[in-house]
């Protein structure tokens, strides 16, 4: 088999950089920031491993996948590097394997987050890697760091010159996260990297904090989820699921009590509905979506003015026919046209005309 890194040093992955004489953080420690994420029993969560054990076995098999995980902190340091200790790293034929198991990082530059590099994972990984992003300048600078999305997390350190500052970051504007609950999609496959999920936009976006409850092919709305959600902290819901209820009938006999459990916890917040990202609709799939239509007519009938129902052609809008990598799972394209419809629904919301 030819090896293209011979033809093209770009391709090349450095399985072993050299850090010379770097510091190394613990993310545990202050003055680092985690958000998404939580350490228990070894690992990072999502959710606690008890509440997740009593969803289903594909929730609890998810749970420690670290979609949606960041770090967040300021340094003068001229290049981060990281050291992660990982668990069920996943390797998919569809899906990139920076996405799935990588990291990536953002800087903030005149308030706006910039895409500042990848630390890329080479492929023959089993229980982590090291990788190295030179910022290129010691000015001082905020980062934020985002963890794989279809991969768990034992251990992340953070490396970097021993002579830079580490300061705490800024906080997010709204101290309560959003929270997704969903499919696959919601999870994050098949972005490219973490920073281009859907969700990953908008959060950088509004300075969103948020809790990705995407757990691929496992996601049926079932009693114990919708109670953990409706007990959880938060400043808005999105509820996506069409994907992985089993059929059109148990979609129905579970869709409004999802949405209802936490719209009685949080009365005021705004909920977006979502059914499945697709802008051609054909058979069961118009059926799924009049369900997901029900509960809205019927939370509007009621009194809710703080939801918006989005459906797959809203999503799908500026990807209609480029926007998935299967027919399925979005790809950057599509991830950023359904972060373009969610913004819009938000912001229909919390600033009405």
């Amino acid at each position: 088999m030819s090896d293209i890194t011979k033809s093209d040093k770009n391709f090349a992955v450095e399985k072993h950089p050299s850090f010379g004489e770097t510091a190394f953080y613990d993310i545990d420690l202050p003055p680092f920031e985690l958000y998404g994420v939580f350490r228990e029993n070894g690992r990072y969560r999502r959710m606690p491993e008890k509440t997740a054990r009593s969803v289903n076995d594909g929730v609890y098999c998810l749970h420690d996948h670290t979609a949606g995980g960041r770090v967040r902190f300021k340094t003068d340091s001229g290049y981060v590097a990281i050291r992660a200790k990982m668990v069920n790293v996943c390797k998919m034929p569809h899906f990139p394997f920076t996405g799935s198991a990588g990291f990536d990082m953002y800087e903030k530059k005149d308030g706006k987050w910039i895409y500042i590099g990848t630390f890329i994972p080479p492929f023959d990984i089993t229980d982590g890697y090291e990788s190295i992003i030179y910022t290129g300048n010691r000015e001082q600078k905020e980062l934020i760091i985002n963890m794989p999305l279809y991969s768990g997390v034992e251990r992340l350190e953070i490396g970097l010159e021993p002579s830079a500052q580490v300061l705490a970051p800024e906080k997010y504007i709204n101290t309560a996260p959003a929270v997704f609950y969903g499919s696959s999609i919601t999870q994050g496959g098949c972005a490219s990297r973490p920073g281009t999920c859907y969700q990953s936009i908008i959060s950088r976006k509004f300075e969103l904090d948020y809790i990705n409850l995407g757990f691929s092919g496992s996601a049926k709305g079932e009693k114990a989820i919708s109670d953990y959600m409706a007990g959880l902290e938060m400043n808005m819901f999105i509820l996506d699921y069409d994907h992985n209820a089993p059929d059109v009938q148990h979609l129905e006999a579970t869709h409004y009590g999802v949405y209802a459990a936490v719209r009685q916890a949080h009365p005021d917040i705004p909920v977006i509905l979502m059914s499945r990202p697709k802008f051609h609709l054909t058979g069961e799939e118009q059926q799924r979506l009049e369900v997901v239509r029900a509960t809205f007519e019927k939370a509007k009938a009621d009194g809710d003015r703080n939801i918006v129902m989005l459906d797959g052609a809203a999503l799908m809008q500026d990807a209609p026919e480029e926007g998935t990598v299967d027919n399925c799972h979005p790809n950057d394209l599509g991830f950023m046209s359904m972060a373009r419809a969610v913004e819009k629904a938000y912001r229909a919301i919390i600033m009405p005309e």
